[in-house]
């Protein structure tokens, strides 16, 4: 089959590296990690955060407490958003990507790594500043972190 002028390359099956493995199945894991996020939503400064999401490394949506966003885009964005910060942070020489960050006019977006095959997607409000999304999220991040570890 010949490629189309413009057409966009595509990544073959299983062409994956090994620092970027395939998500969890869907059904145990979203449960678990469903039943950890409602454990740690309520610790969660409503104030600074409004929504978070955790998805696999490949864009499925495990589950989620947010507000006027497609989750499903979302997730896939935060995917790609990993990819591309580990991609980034090799290039600079710098390790590996702890976080990704993204501010917008109204508040925040940070992406971060759970385990090596989920993401956390935290969304932060209009008034809150970086500094404080930065320390919030990361809380946020070690309470998920927390109840998934008392889980398994």
């Amino acid at each position: 089959m010949t490629a189309m002028p413009g057409a966009l390359p595509t990544r073959k099956r299983g062409s994956t590296t090994a620092s970027m493995p395939a998500g969890p199945p869907a059904g145990a894991d979203a449960a678990m990690m469903t039943k950890a996020l409602m454990e740690v939503h309520a610790g969660i400064d409503s104030i600074a955060i409004n929504g978070v999401l955790v998805a696999t490394r490949d864009g499925l949506v495990l589950c989620g407490v947010t507000r006027g966003v497609e989750n499903d885009g979302v997730a896939a964005m935060a995917a790609a958003a990993a990819g591309l910060a580990h991609q980034f942070t090799s290039q600079a020489g710098i390790g590996g990507p702890r976080a990704v960050f993204f501010e917008g006019e109204t508040g925040q977006v940070g992406v971060f790594e759970v385990d090596f095959a989920t993401l956390l997607v935290v969304f932060g409000s209009r008034n809150t500043t970086m500094g404080m999304f930065n320390v919030v999220a990361k809380q946020a991040l070690a309470l998920l972190q927390q109840a998934v570890a008392g889980l398994r």
